[in-house]
């Protein structure tokens, strides 16, 4: 299906809804906008397999340029609107972007780059221009919105979040189907039970993976998905009362964040809608699911897969009651755990995670980078490591190049994490290594508390006896440090790399 069927038949139906504002684009709109979007790429001289770069926050066009790139055969590379300069700069040279696409609110990193992008031949900017930049509203309006005579299933080229240094594009063919027939595209249905009527919630930032995928997948087949520009805990679960939301996607530190409300806040708007709540990107502490399953019942799913496309791992509320901290087992891939010589280790002994079946990919114009997720049978990894189960459940251990090697033992700070963010003071947290003469490596955590005021020695004290009550000591850190806010990226994933490289920088 495509926005084009569902707009010919249902015209008025909401494709989407800015939360924030209400704005409500009907399906008619978007296909309209979308058509003239393409001929413009056409105008351009832009045809199938070229590429653009999207620089937005959660914008109201967000969508009609990315069904405009789908529709043309274009890849399109949807940028985090929180990198700074350089690494925007990296990302549209990188994928080799003939058009770039952003707003006024992005002006102060995007004005430095005019005349440093040689392959972008055209700039444009939304609300607005600057030097360098012309107005998208105005160009696209001067377009015809009938479809464009060659259309063609396009892709999105996204970068992983960069948390260990400069991101990595994931490049994966485009799809071989005619515009609209593109295979894969009923997951909501076929796993989570989606349907027209359903309304799915989308919290999260759009340039990312997960929520973009869902979210273009809904609009697909015909859901409306409503667009938080900013995830709020409270204004979340009004969203969920007001809209009837039925399916949603979070991340673990959304529910952290909703949890640690005040009851009385919390349990004040009507969530009885929901069909089903997916959750990924990161492991969700054990007690955490629980009390989530608890509060919206067993409507939670979890999956495991990355932007790499490499495999789907998922399981449903009560499979993980039988098996908690599991993030399922594999539905399009087959997993080998395997030790640091690529042999197979045995069944719940922790090694890397590799699928096999699960899709191609490369990391864009990175050879080394690709060889490197590739285990000479050929399967991939996304350098997690984990361990299965007897009943060949997956259970996450922690990223490989988090490890801490203290004093010759491997220790994966995950563990201290989980244990840490459970304590009623905290709200995030963050646990790896730091220099140790005598060990190499301590073992550091640094804490985000729901009142700052409340960072005193005897709070780190307190801390430290909680995760020893709950971990051996060598895992738990041996000393922590209170931060106002963790360098925590939209989509859930810790920016461990900024922290690290403070404790590391004089080393």
């Amino acid at each position: 299906m495509s926005p084009a069927e569902i707009a010919a038949t249902h015209p008025d139906k909401p494709a989407y809804i800015m939360a924030e504002t209400g704005e409500t684009i009907t399906f008619a709109q978007l296909e309209a906008c979308a058509n003239q979007g393409a001929q413009l790429f056409r105008s351009l001289g832009l045809q199938r397999g070229d590429h653009i770069a999207i620089l937005l926050e959660n914008h109201s066009r967000f969508f009609q340029i990315c069904w405009a790139a789908q529709r043309a055969g274009i890849y399109f590379t949807a940028i985090s609107w929180r990198l700074q300069q350089q690494e925007v700069d990296y990302i549209v040279n990188n994928c080799e972007a003939r058009v770039f696409i952003t707003s006024h609110a992005r002006k102060e990193v995007v004005e430095p780059l005019v005349g440093s992008m040689p392959l972008v031949e055209q700039c444009y900017m939304l609300d607005g221009t600057i030097d360098g930049f012309a107005s998208w509203e105005d160009t696209i309006a001067k377009m015809s919105d009938q479809p464009i005579a060659d259309q063609s299933e396009g892709a999105a080229m996204l970068y992983s979040s960069g948390t260990t240094g400069y991101p990595k594009g994931v490049k994966r063919p485009l799809p071989e189907q005619a515009y609209g027939e593109e295979e894969g595209v009923d997951l909501l249905k076929v796993l989570y039970g989606a349907s027209a009527d359903s309304i799915y919630l989308s919290p999260a930032p759009l340039y990312h993976a997960a929520p973009l995928a869902f979210t273009m997948n809904c609009i697909r087949t015909g859901i409306p998905v409503v667009v938080m520009e900013h995830f709020e805990a409270e204004f979340a679960l009004e969203c969920i009362e007001r809209y009837k939301i039925t399916h949603s996607q979070w991340v673990p530190t959304m529910f952290v964040r909703m949890l640690k409300l005040p009851e009385d806040v919390r349990l004040k708007y009507d969530v009885s809608s929901l069909r089903c709540a997916i959750h990924a990107a990161a492991p969700c502490p054990v007690p955490i699911k629980e009390q989530m399953i608890d509060w919206w019942g067993p409507v939670i799913y979890e999956y495991y897969a990355g932007t790499e496309g490499n495999g789907f791992v998922q399981l449903n509320s009560e499979e993980w009651l039988a098996h908690k901290g599991s993030v399922g087992k594999p539905l399009t891939c087959e997993l080998h755990i395997c030790d640091e010589h690529g042999e197979e280790v045995p069944v719940g002994e922790s090694g890397t995670i590799y699928m096999d079946g699960g899709g191609t990919f490369e990391y864009y114009k990175d050879e080394g980078k690709t060889n490197d997720s590739r285990h000479p049978k050929g399967w991939s990894t996304l350098g997690d490591v984990g361990y299965l189960d007897e009943d060949g459940y997956l259970y996450l251990t922690d990223r490989k190049h988090f490890m801490i090697i203290s004093g010759g033992v491997n220790i994966y700070p995950q563990e201290a994490e989980n244990a840490l963010i459970t304590h009623d003071a905290v709200v995030d947290v963050a646990v790896f290594g730091v220099p140790n003469p005598d060990f190499g490596e301590e073992v550091k955590g640094v804490v985000q508390l729901k009142d700052p005021a409340m960072g005193t020695p005897e709070m780190e004290v307190e801390l430290l006896d909680y995760c020893r009550s709950q971990l051996s000591s060598i895992k738990c850190p041996r000393s922590i440090d209170f931060r106002d806010e963790l360098p925590r990226h939209p989509t859930g994933k810790l920016y461990k790399r900024l922290l690290k490289d403070e404790y590391w920088a004089n080393q």
